[in-house]
């Protein structure tokens, strides 16, 4: 299964991320995020990446010229939007999107059908908040959702949970933040190295 591990601020936790055996790392551009990157900050840990990792680029309703802007400054290779982006604003990029949908006991999955996207991320509502809760939700919405695209789990994934998320809701792929951090943005090898060993037994 594909792991990303998202809120990446250092080099060091980007590469220790790719060495334990993460698909993905991903840097936040919403600067009301605690785990904001500069893009310029980005692009000089990206041009260190080994081969094959995909850098995503995470937004929250930004404006189309600036996620373009950023996409040429530091070489992510995919986006990932989490605001309240309407269809039309996640279509016509030069690399691919995935659409994020903040999900609570009242979310239909049908929503997900407006957006034809090649993946959709799964995350938990929390008011106020539009990511990096740390909380899950019922993973039957998620089972649910399958039936409408690739489907990426987030929302309070950790080491301790991720091999049941990934039995009970066999994702495309799961994204994790805070669940291997020691502090906002500080990931935790130790905790990246128990995830992978945890989902490889399962």
């Amino acid at each position: 299964m594909i792991v990303k591990i998202c809120g990446i601020t250092r080099l060091e936790d980007a590469l220790a991320s790719a060495e334990e055996g993460a698909a993905a790392v991903g840097f936040i551009f919403d600067r009301t995020s605690p785990r904001y990157i500069a893009p310029a900050a980005a692009a000089a840990i990206i041009v260190k990446l080994p081969p094959f990792i995909c850098p995503v680029g995470v937004f929250v309703n930004e404006l189309r010229g600036e996620v373009l802007t950023t996409i040429e400054r530091t070489g992510i290779r995919c986006l990932q939007f989490h605001g309240e982006e309407p269809p039309a604003d996640t279509a016509g990029y030069p690399v691919p999107v995935i659409k994020a949908f903040q999900v609570s006991d009242e979310f239909d999955p049908a929503v997900m059908a407006s957006y034809p996207l090649p993946a959709y991320l799964l995350d938990t509502s929390v008011s106020g908040m539009h990511g990096g809760t740390g909380k899950t939700f019922d993973w039957r919405k998620a089972q649910e959702a399958s039936g409408f695209g690739r489907i990426i789990l987030s929302g309070g994934i950790t080491p301790e949970n991720a091999a049941r998320a990934s039995r009970m809701v066999r994702p495309y792929a799961i994204d994790v933040n805070s669940g291997v951090e020691s502090s906002a943005g500080i990931k935790d090898r130790q905790r990246i190295r128990s995830l992978f060993e945890n989902l490889r037994n399962a």
